[in-house]
């Protein structure tokens, strides 16, 4: 039985606090009152305080997706069977008409991938002129050949294979046969007692009796004692010749080199274009241990299950994981101006002008009834901290605030000594590399034709912050010349001082960032003081769009 696909619930790359706890808050809440299930993602490494808050709750951290478009194993895949090398090529003809396939996988006994044969080679081993040596090259199973044949094998090893000699219809003259029979030749011969036994008296390795002639217990037992191997069939003379060939294995005739496979968890984009290059009717599919699973078509392209996800705390395509342009978005929950992404069909969107999306969250837990865990209620009160700085952030709400007092009194913890820790945690800089600092809480924008980059880490010291800059001052250079971004911002914010220093990367970015605050930014050389300025959602983004437009 195939496991259950689920809905990934899933914040923005490069996540924080709210990102994280909300993804894993709102799974819950679904798991509880949706029809389907659901299971938080993450889009980035986490933060060192939101591995604190994880850590403090006792919660796992959700699993790093780092695509979610649709992958080979979202496709509808075909369960042919896989059949082994040694089977005929009829046998193979008949289970390609009953199971409606033009090609058949060739598999181990382990099902591993062998080869492939189509229905094209199959005819083609009609059609092309053989010699009478070819089943011994093929090495033909007597058994095979007793099955396509629709006989039976009287006496000898029907497991035996002839490899050696050729196929040769006798004559109804024991002496003319000695012309041309040799030793380990297969004989096509009638009911005469005379024929069977000058073949097997020349050393034929097998017999072919045709039209079910009676074979004596005399020939039985001299067969034996030669070993050569007696097959009976109905059939006549002509048939048994014309259907010889198709008792080969089709090992002989199956494609094994260069065969184009996909993997189950490789990207639709990926193969669509191996797909367009190579004119196979089918292509079959393995696991991640080599093992053949199934084949799949161009077609079925068209019938694939796109994955279904959830999206919180963003709304910006260049904020979402990669591939989300290939999944199906069933929500959004959020709380940031309405971004660039665009759906196909409708979906339940969710955006208030609240201090963080965990108060959304909150609120539709309260609205539908459901009890909040003590788990889920620290993980929700936590993000609001984190996102409002603990309530001083110009975007925190009455609702915010209210939020997080009564998750605090079911999580059993006291806001401001949690906040303390968890700032403490998330500004710990000394043992971090520039880019594990930089990426900690990372976005990009665009606007007026400009993409740039605006990055913030909080800190309730002023030395930690001057530490930090001195870090990522050298590196911001090489991020902009990486992500070819236009600008790059960071907000090095001092939550007691409530303020922030701005420092930055690329032409004009100084200039914008002093228009955008009217002279109200204090110039420091390589940096801006903005004083009153913590929040980039709600101060620092719309005061730079507003500058780009004037610029």
């Amino acid at each position: 039985m195939e496991q259950e696909k689920k809905v990934w619930v899933i914040g923005h790359k490069n996540p924080d606090t709210d990102s994280i706890c909300g993804a894993i808050a709102y799974a819950d809440l679904k798991n509880k009152t949706g029809t389907m299930s659901y299971e938080a993602k993450r889009a980035g490494q986490i933060n060192e305080e939101t591995k604190y808050v994880l850590g403090y709750f006792d919660v796992d951290l959700p699993e790093y997706v780092t695509d979610v478009g649709a992958q080979v194993k979202d496709i509808e895949i075909r369960k042919t069977p896989g059949v082994g090398s040694h089977i005929s090529l009829k046998t193979a003809w008949e289970t390609m008409k009953a199971q409606n396939v033009v090609t058949l996988p060739i598999t181990s006994h382990n099902e591993i991938l062998e080869g492939l044969i189509i229905t094209g080679d199959i005819a083609t081993s009609y059609m092309d002129v053989y010699d009478n040596r070819i089943l011994a090259k093929a090495r033909t199973q007597y058994k095979n050949i007793a099955e396509t044949l629709e006989g039976e094998v009287l006496a000898g090893n029907a497991h035996g294979y002839f490899v050696k000699g050729k196929v040769v219809a006798a004559t109804e003259s024991p002496e003319l046969m000695e012309e041309y029979i040799e030793d380990d030749d297969m004989v096509i011969l009638g009911n005469r007692y005379e024929v069977q036994l000058c073949a097997i008296e020349m050393n034929a390795s097998c017999i072919i009796v045709c039209s079910d002639a009676k074979v004596s217990k005399t020939i039985q037992k001299l067969a034996e004692e030669r070993g050569c191997i007696i097959i009976t069939t109905p059939y006549d003379t002509y048939t048994v010749s014309r259907l010889i060939n198709q008792s080969m294995p089709v090992k002989y005739f199956m494609r094994e080199e260069n065969l184009v496979t996909f993997e189950l968890e490789e990207y639709v984009d990926d193969i669509r274009e191996v797909m367009s290059q190579v004119r196979h009717r089918d292509f079959p599919v393995l696991d991640e241990n080599g093992k053949y699973v199934g084949m799949i078509s161009r077609r079925n392209l068209l019938n694939m299950k796109r994955k279904q996800v959830i999206l919180v705390d963003h709304n910006e395509r260049t904020q979402a994981v990669d591939g989300i342009d290939g999944a199906e978005i069933l929500e959004i929950i959020d709380h940031h101006r309405l971004g660039s992404l665009e759906t196909v069909s409708p979906l339940f969107f969710r955006n208030q002008p609240l201090g963080c999306t965990s108060t959304i969250i909150y609120q539709m837990y309260w609205e539908q009834g459901v009890k909040i865990s003590k788990q889920i209620a620290g993980l929700l009160c936590s993000a609001i901290i984190s996102d409002t700085l603990m309530f001083r952030s110009p975007t925190c709400t009455q609702a915010d605030r209210q939020a997080a007092g009564v998750l605090a009194e079911i999580a059993g913890i006291d806001i401001e000594e949690h906040a303390k820790r968890m700032f403490r945690a998330g500004s710990n800089f000394r043992e971090k590399s520039p880019e594990e600092i930089f990426y900690q809480d990372f976005k990009t924008f665009y606007a007026e034709k400009r993409e740039f980059g605006v990055g913030q880490l909080s800190a309730m010291s002023e030395e930690e912050l001057q530490a930090v800059s001195v870090k990522l001052k050298p590196y911001l250079a090489q991020v902009q010349k990486e992500r070819k971004l236009d600008m790059i911002y960071v907000m090095l914010t001092n939550i007691l001082e409530e303020n922030t220093n701005l420092i930055f990367v690329g032409e004009q970015a100084k200039e914008i960032a002093e228009s955008a605050f009217h002279g109200h930014a204090v110039d420091q050389g390589e940096s801006l003081l903005l004083k009153g300025v913590v929040s980039r959602k709600k101060q620092l983004i719309p005061a730079l769009m507003l500058a780009l437009q004037e610029n």
